[in-house]
């Protein structure tokens, strides 16, 4: 019998193993399906300096014919491009007529009409067009594009100083057939360093502002000869003269000329470099004194305030402000240093690029006006009037949004909001945003409550203003002047929650500035940050927390039988529970009953009850928040097509130091737990800080690998034994640790303890690497580290708080896919993560036991998680 099943192992074993080779081969086939008997589909490049393997992808990019794109090393778009019909007219009409009568039974059931429409259809001409939209057609090695290939690789080592290189590339076919390779060679020969750098410059103006600046020149002597050097230099140079008064300056009056002979090879390839800048190319520009570049000054700068195209001019009044002259039609709605601030050059300053860009900013940054029209206009020898057009935008705006949702506790959810815009509310390009929204879902079964409701709502509102400056009683423009776009900011908004947790009301009220001091740096300060937040129904506790619920009530039954304790507990109509605390009276009055020893429990039960009892105090007791915070935020993305580039956040907050300071002077009253109570309710204190980084690389074209590292701790003190909760970190979800759901994961080596897990410490580390599938489909493989636990805080359990470098073990791993439709305008995400590290499991039984489907998590987002 063994030895039959073995057989019979062995066959189906065989079986399968020539069902796959089966499917190999029929996908070798189709792969190369459209490549002639004559043709060879290009499989590889490889490229070789001096017979040296070249791996830069800059390098490679030369190339201009690349191999199919593979996924996980399979051409599935050049497959997709094979699947789809040459010739998809031809096949309809063949297919037509293959039978007889069958074009006129066609023509008689759908008419002659639809028949020529089912030859268009999506069946027949659009699913091929489709295919090969999305997919590659086979690369076949093309002998001009190689050579060209060659030539583009001369020239770009001939760029690096190799004037006397070689090339030449060579097709080798493969061991498969209707496939090849290309090798291309590259003899490079010796370089040539420069020797010296001479100059010719036309203008002693240039010549006087090169010389101040010659230090950060980018053409060094003793350097090897890069043209893309060159190139910067001249931008460079051309830059330094147009911020340095020379309105009329051309990129195109510089060049370099070589001194040698470049074409013979010596022992010595260093050679000579003579810059030129010439004057300027048109003998009539009248902007230039003797045909030469001069410096320019601004004889009057004007300003035109609600600028309208067809304005009679000799109509507009005007104003003298500081030096500029502010034209209006019939009233100023602007107080004119509102308008002057935005403006860098004035009368008598010398013309700088610098200048006008910092103005197209910041007047656009006043969110009054659209983008402005600026022209400069000549005028006597080197002299400038600078007119600034300023069109406004329409004095009040009104935006709806309409969205639908899903999340963690709801079902699906309907959000709508509203907002009307009104600028220049004090004639200081002030806005004013007054917004009100509101939402509607359906939560999910395990957030029901027991007294049934099944919907949740919201609305809230706030009215917030923006003010184009540092609205500050001291003087801050010699500390952050108006080029760096400052604004400030003061919001009050109030929001109310039915249905969410215990009900919730809030008050904020924020006081901000931010501003920017250069394109990649940005500095945000909330001077003031206060949020109230009140539990409106503190006694639906447990039901919204029912895995706390279930704790207690797993205690309570070792007492349930005893009629001494009848009144903590209600009948449940439940066969196999047929009692349990009632809530909220019961539950409250049996915690309460043994945390003062009037139950005899164990010391782990009083624990546990003890555990969670300051837990629902903590949930339902009132927050009042009095912060201050300080952000910092560094992005080197320059573009959107930017794939390489990295961006790091850190954040300083602290909460009631203000308020503590302030006892002395206002004594407060103080609760049971000996907390100073402001307007009754205790104020919380602590320090919070967070570390955000996020570098992405390109990996090579369209493919791209992103890391990002969080770090965050939040420790209580003075007034607080924890942090509020609104304040705390949670673990999971689609933007965290995707193979758990939201506040799923930890605190530490914990099991999902309580409905919705949080702590004060938290560390995350994501990896990802991105790459195209076909079209506008593209795909990712991640892997997503990290957890949150208690440290400095009055938690208990061991399991749950951070005690060292031993606690990293409780980093929790999740690895999986994804899958990315791009709209360009953003992104649809579907991602699932796998538990492939569980640190709630034994440590036997940590790695890969819960690596499957029953036990992954769905997460679907809009846009890349970082």
């Amino acid at each position: 019998m063994a030895s039959m099943k073995g057989s019979l192992g062995l066959m189906c074993n065989w079986a399968k193993i020539r069902l796959l080779l089966l499917m190999l081969t029929m996908v070798g086939c189709n792969t190369l399906k459209k490549v002639g008997d004559d043709e060879l589909l290009l499989t590889k490049n490889s490229i070789f300096t001096d017979g040296e393997k070249i791996k830069n992808e800059d390098i490679k990019s030369l190339i201009a014919q690349k191999p199919n794109s593979t996924l996980l090393g399979y051409p599935l778009r050049l497959n997709l491009y094979n699947l789809a019909k040459e010739n998809p007219d031809s096949s309809f009409q063949n297919w037509l007529h293959r039978k007889e009568k069958r074009e006129k039974r066609l023509n008689n059931l759908l008419s002659q009409k639809q028949v020529n429409r089912l030859r268009e259809s999506f069946i027949v001409k659009g699913a091929s067009d489709f295919l090969k939209r999305i997919g590659e057609a086979p690369m076949i090695i093309d002998t001009s594009l190689t050579q060209k290939s060659v030539n583009r690789l001369k020239a770009y080592y001939n760029s690096k100083g190799y004037f006397n290189n070689t090339g030449a590339y060579n097709i080798v076919k493969g061991k498969r057939k209707k496939r090849g390779k290309i090798e291309y060679n590259i003899n490079l020969e010796k370089p040539f360093f420069i020797d010296t750098i001479q100059k010719n410059i036309s203008s002693p103006e240039l010549d006087s502002i090169y010389n101040r600046a010659i230090e950060q020149s980018l053409v060094k002597t003793g350097d090897q000869f890069d043209l893309a050097k060159f190139n910067n230099e001249r931008e460079r140079l051309t830059t330094l003269f147009r911020n340095s008064g020379v309105y009329n300056f051309q990129e195109s009056s510089i060049n370099y000329d070589i001194l040698r002979d470049t074409i013979k090879l010596a022992d010595d390839q260093s050679m000579d470099v003579q810059l030129n800048i010439q004057k300027p190319r048109s003998v009539n520009d009248s902007s230039s004194v003797g045909n030469d570049y001069k410096i320019f000054r601004f004889k009057k700068v004007n300003i035109y305030a609600d600028y309208k195209i067809g304005w009679a001019k000799d109509s507009l009044k005007s104003i003298d402000h500081e030096n500029y002259t502010i034209y209006y039609y019939d009233k100023l709605k602007y107080k004119p240093e509102a308008l002057t601030d935005a403006i860098f050059f004035e009368k008598d300053s010398i013309y700088r690029d610098l200048d006008r860009i910092r103005t197209y900013r910041q007047v656009t940054n006043l969110n009054t006006f659209k983008y402005p029209s600026i022209i400069d206009s000549l005028v006597g020898n080197n002299k400038l009037i600078s007119s600034i057009y300023l069109t406004p935008r329409p004095k009040f705006s009104l935006n709806l949004d309409f969205d639908v949702t899903h999340s963690n506790i709801q079902q699906v959810g309907t959000a709508f909001s509203a907002s009307v815009i009104t600028r220049n509310v004090f004639g200081g390009a002030e806005t004013l945003n007054i917004s009100a929204r509101g939402s509607v879902g359906l939560l999910n079964g395990r957030n029901i409550t027991i007294g049934g409701d099944t919907f949740t709502s919201e609305i809230g509102g706030d009215v917030n203003i923006t003010f184009p400056r540092i609205w500050f009683p001291l003087n801050t423009e010699k500390i952050i002047p108006h080029y760096m776009l400052p604004q400030s900011r003061f919001l009050v908004g109030t929001n109310f929650q039915k249905n969410i947790g215990l009900d919730k009301q809030s008050f904020n009220t924020v006081l901000s500035y931010n501003w920017n001091p250069s394109n990649s740096l940005r500095n945000n300060i909330e001077l003031m940050n206060v949020e109230f937040v009140r539990n409106v129904n503190p006694d639906n506790f447990y039901n919204q927390y029912q895995n706390t619920f279930a704790r207690l009530d797993e205690i309570a039954n070792n007492f349930q039988d005893d009629p001494q304790y009848a009144s903590f507990f209600e009948e449940t109509g439940n066969t196999e529970d047929p009692l349990q605390l009632s809530i909220p009276t019961g539950a409250n009055d049996f915690a309460k009953a043994v945390l003062d020893n009037e139950i005899p429990t164990d010391q782990q039960q009083r624990a546990d009850v003890n555990s969670i009892e300051e837990r629902r105090q903590r949930l339902t007791e009132n927050n009042l928040i009095f912060a201050s915070n300080y952000t910092f935020s560094k992005n080197s993305k320059v573009d959107i097509n930017d794939n390489d580039f990295y961006q790091f956040r850190m954040k300083l907050e602290s909460a009631g130091n203000l308020l503590s300071l302030l006892e002395d002077v206002v004594p407060y009253n103080k609760n049971d737990n000996d907390q100073l109570l402001v307007f009754g309710v205790p104020f919380s204190q602590y320090f919070k800080t967070e570390f955000d980084f996020i570098r992405h690389w390109e990996v090579s074209n369209s493919k791209v690998l992103a890391f990002r590292s969080f770090l965050g701790l939040a420790v209580p003190y003075g007034n607080s034994e924890s942090i509020p909760f609104v304040r705390s970190y949670f673990a999971g979800g689609s933007n965290d640790n995707r193979a758990w759901n939201a506040y799923e994961l930890g605190p530490g080596k914990t099991s999902n303890i309580n409905d919705f897990n949080e702590a004060n410490l938290k560390l995350a580390l994501n990896l990802e690497y991105r790459f195209p599938i076909a079209g506008d489909v593209k795909g990712a493989f991640f892997a997503d580290a990290g957890n949150i636990w208690n440290v400095f805080d009055n938690e208990d359990n061991p399991d749950a708080i951070f005690s060292g470098f031993n606690s990293l073990s409780d980093i929790a791993l999740g690895t999986g896919f994804g899958l990315r439709y791009d709209f360009t305008y953003f992104v649809f995400r579907l991602d699932i993560g796998f538990k492939t590290y569980n640190p709630a499991e034994e440590a036997a039984k940590r790695w890969f036991r819960q690596y499957n489907f029953k036990n992954a998590g769905f997460n679907i987002g809009i846009n890349y998680p970082f």
